[in-house]
């Protein structure tokens, strides 16, 4: 595709959320009218109009597919395999097509929304280009709709669909309903994604191609900032000056929560100006909100929540880790802020017993516990295991890590070598491969990593395909171990072949 027709939009150079760039030269103002804000105008605006999702499947396109129709918008779109999401889009009223084809647009359609994976060679994005179609990147209608509700954003390199999902399941706890779309399902509501007659919207920010530039929340969250993402971003400064772009775009009558104890995040509120108003988290007195007095508790934790050095209450989480205390106390912080009694938070705030592959509990047989964690970032893994032998008391901890991306495994190689010292034994195969060059892929492998890590005294082993991992498991794990199954891509699949296995054998 030449330049004169890219659809893309560079967020470092956008200018106006509700401009796309389609076909030739062309230049299509958004069908939406940036006057009206609200809820409510928001139904007039969007009812009968045919919006055409490629991709619809998928986690945050489906919650928008939903959220649409939720507004008397006509849903149309494709995605290549039926799933029980794109059954119940259908369900919904949506018209939900298998497999990518350019028949499945509607001359009429109004706009089409891709997905992240979507490629410019689509033959459904080929059509809509041709028929001068409006076309918005996800981020970009997320940002629309956001527009037209009370926005929670919660951004971070760590943590955000967990205090998003706490967030959200505390809030509807407390009687006070919430449309809400979040990178991972909520285990006590079965889902990631869901509509409500409310003017408040959650929304999982992710910094990725700066992506949360698109939203203008009432409330925005920043939980940390590390490096990440290097194959877009130059270095850890552009990384801040991002973070520190979303913050300033908060509603000027709203509020930033951010994270008083993480030296990145301090950096951008040192340039939040006089017009955006923040509070700060942690666990340290100079915080607007902290914790005190922890105390561990049968693997998790209780402690005190100050504000403004005002005793609120004491409180305690069930999910486990320190790093929870951080994601519980930003979630209190929004909470007070959205105006909830903070004692109400409080009391609420242990009922969250987490999110979809977050420390997953998977099962327990014949004394082996099985996990399941979506870490991928060396902070992460090294607070996972922590976490996890804090819970289970293992006799031997087993790590089965699928490294995600060949460009963030070697951006971040030595402090991914340094992470897994907590482990007993690290299994590794091959890198998932997604969104990265060919270039990328022939410059790390998976051996070099665990290679790296034996050098530094990790018992660390290359184990080339599923089926070979978990035979090692079947032969080598003993009662009293823990296994955590460990990544961004679909290494879950070992931990579920490998319960197959113990439920038939314990």
């Amino acid at each position: 595709m030449n330049q004169s027709r890219t659809y893309h939009l560079d967020s470092r150079n956008k200018s106006n959320s509700s401009t796309v760039l389609s076909g030739g030269n062309k230049k299509h103002t958004s069908i939406f009218n940036e006057s009206q804000t609200t809820a409510v105008k928001n139904k007039i605006m969007v009812a009968g109009k045919r919006f055409h999702l490629i991709g619809a499947g998928g986690i945050g396109m489906s919650g928008l597919a939903a959220l649409l129709m939720k507004n008397n918008a006509i849903v149309t779109g494709s995605d290549q395999m039926p799933t029980n999401v794109t059954e119940n889009l259908c369900r919904l009223g949506a018209d939900i097509k298998i497999r990518h084809d350019a028949k499945n647009l509607d001359p009429r359609t109004d706009a089409v929304v891709i997905s992240a994976a979507i490629r410019e060679d689509n033959p459904e994005l080929q059509i809509a280009l041709q028929q001068g179609c409006v076309i918005y990147k996800y981020a970009e209608m997320l940002g629309e709709l956001m527009s037209f509700y009370e926005g929670i954003a919660v951004a971070g390199t760590h943590g955000k669909s967990t205090t998003g999902g706490w967030l959200t399941y505390l809030l509807k706890q407390a009687g006070l309903d919430t449309n809400f779309i979040i990178g991972a399902e909520i285990n006590q509501l079965n889902a990631s994604s869901g509509i409500a007659d409310s003017k408040y919207f959650i929304a999982e920010a992710c910094e990725y191609d700066r992506s949360f530039l698109n939203l203008k929340p009432k409330i925005a969250c920043v939980l940390n900032i590390e490096q990440d993402h290097l194959d877009y971003y130059k270095d850890e400064d552009e990384i801040v000056e991002a973070f520190g772009e979303f913050a300033r775009g908060t509603k000027s009558d709203g509020v930033v929560i951010v994270n008083g104890q993480d030296a990145n995040v301090l950096k951008i509120t040192q340039r939040l100006g006089d017009n955006v108003h923040y509070e700060t988290f942690g666990m340290d007195e100079s915080c607007d909100f902290y914790a005190n007095n922890i105390t561990p508790k049968e693997g998790f934790y209780a402690f005190d929540v100050y504000h403004n050095g005002q005793l609120l209450d004491r409180t305690n989480i069930s999910l486990p880790g320190r790093h929870n205390i951080f994601n519980a106390l930003a979630v209190v912080a929004m909470a007070v802020n959205l105006g909830l009694e903070p004692e109400r938070v409080l009391e609420l705030l242990g009922s969250f017993t987490g999110m979809d592959r977050r420390l997953m509990l998977k099962g327990r047989f014949g004394h082996i516990t099985v996990l399941d964690d979506y870490a991928h970032h060396p902070t992460e893994i090294k607070a996972s295991l922590a976490a996890i032998r804090q819970r289970y008391q293992p006799k031997r901890l087993w790590c089965v890590f699928q490294p995600h991306q060949y460009s963030r495994t070697r951006f971040l190689l030595n402090d991914f070598t340094e992470s897994f010292q907590l482990a007993d034994v690290t299994i590794v195969p091959e890198i998932y491969f997604v969104r990265d060059s060919l270039s990328a892929k022939q410059q790390i492998n998976a051996r070099i990593l665990v290679e790296r890590m034996q050098a530094r005294g990790t018992e660390a082993m290359f184990i080339d395909g599923f089926g070979a991992i978990c035979d090692y498991l079947k032969k080598n794990v003993s009662p009293g171990d823990v296994i955590v199954t460990m990544g961004a891509g679909d290494i879950w699949k070992v931990a579920d072949e490998y319960i197959q296995w113990l439920r038939r054998n314990s």
